[in-house]
């Protein structure tokens, strides 16, 4: 009876990382912004930005705000947001409406990332599961990802592209009844603090005084990194190796994005039964291969199998350095998911550099860029895990 109690439980915990994917329909609808209203790309480039800037700011104030209103009610309200967001341009449809509702729809996401991590943990106890879990999460989020331009195109094919926008209150027709299902089910609420006991901004920046979590907390800065560099990288690095032309080079990103999704479903499973120290480095050493090989052997057929290696082998690398910071501070659980949701912004800190290096360098700069910070996961995996096997405690 206890088990299927925690099945019922984890089911509209599991399915909010559907939600989560919807803030990468940005690529395919910033499109639509731009010949709506007329917008130069440099306005259209900041589309992305209204929706990830969030994790800069939200990631650590909602972590600890948590601790007050609960897990469950803090991911309700992400999808309340996420879901007022989407019917914005439905009441007036301007440039000012979508901005807002892009701008809601990272509030939303960010938010939802803050809380919902460690919602998992209310309902699985076991820490094997637990990185198990965070993993088919991740899966549930790149379906999202792979069938939110499908959403997007599915309006504009059915209401003409002047009604593109008809795609927002799909998503927010999706997350209501994603929040509906999780209000709806019993949940136990995480312990609460003692009354009274206040936690600031500092408290939490406070934790990075300990090795353990600072270096966890780059871990989470660096693959992020390594997964939007690669996704950024992949279609340049085949058109400027081998020539190919726009209809060609969509299938690197789109080979990144399976494999990926294929390696997360694939990790779910395995994590459940095997040490997630030893996955973590037998994958990041096959993952560092892969960058060798992209990096030295120019072969079309090749380059496009390791680019889909790398998103293959670090697919559940997130999960896992995840789940390790958890355990390292289980009684910090709140503001650990805030801290290490604001090292998601490590995704805009590596692309410019990624630039810089392809500039200057070539396409090989870029590869070797995608490397280092490969090369940082991999003394995390060897030099850090040893260090979690116990919490630690002030």
């Amino acid at each position: 009876m206890e088990k299927r109690h925690s099945i019922v439980a984890m089911s509209p915990v599991l399915f909010g990382f559907f939600i989560m994917g919807f803030c990468d329909i940005v690529g395919i609808s910033s499109d639509y912004v731009q010949r709506s209203f007329g917008w130069s790309p440099a306005m259209t480039g900041f589309v992305p930005s209204l929706v990830f800037i969030w994790f800069l700011f939200l990631g650590i104030p909602i972590g600890n705000r948590m601790n007050r209103w609960g897990r469950k009610n803090t991911v309700l309200l992400s999808m309340g947001i996420t879901v007022v967001g989407m019917l914005l341009p439905l009441v007036v449809y301007d440039s000012i409406t979508c901005m807002a509702a892009y701008a809601m729809l990272g509030i939303g996401n960010a938010i939802l990332q803050v809380s919902l991590n460690p919602l998992l943990s209310n309902v699985v106890k076991s820490q094997r599961l637990l990185t198990s879990g965070l993993t088919a999460g991740q899966v549930i989020k790149a379906v999202s990802s792979l069938l939110g331009p499908e959403i997007v195109l599915l309006a504009v094919t059915r209401y003409g592209e002047q009604h593109w926008y008809y795609c927002f209150p799909i998503l927010g027709g999706i997350t209501l009844l994603s929040a509906l299902w999780l209000g709806f089910t019993p949940i136990d609420r995480e312990e609460v603090p003692p009354a009274g006991q206040q936690v600031s901004v500092g408290d939490t920046f406070a934790l990075l005084k300990d090795r353990a979590i600072l270096l966890l907390f780059l871990g989470i800065f660096f693959i992020v990194g390594v997964d939007v560099a690669t996704n950024f990288i992949s279609s340049k690095l085949m058109a400027t190796r081998f020539g190919w032309v726009e209809e060609q080079v969509k299938y690197a990103p789109q080979v990144y994005f399976l494999s990926r999704t294929v390696g997360a479903l694939l990790g779910a499973f395995l994590l459940a039964r095997l040490s997630s120290v030893k996955y973590f480095r037998a994958n990041i050493l096959a993952c560092v291969v892969s960058l060798l090989i992209l990096a030295f052997v120019e072969n079309d057929t090749v380059n496009l199998i390791c680019i889909g290696g790398v998103g293959f082998f670090a697919s559940s690398v997130f999960s896992i350095i995840y789940a390790m910071a958890l355990q390292a501070r289980p009684e910090k659980a709140n503001q650990i998911s805030g801290l290490m949701m604001t090292a998601v912004a490590g995704g805009g800190v590596v692309t410019p550099i990624l630039g810089l290096a392809i500039g200057t360098i070539g396409i090989v700069g870029g590869v070797f860029v995608v490397l280092a910070c490969v090369l940082y996961l991999t003394y995390c995996a060897f030099g850090i895990s040893g260090k979690i096997s116990q919490p630690t405690h002030e």
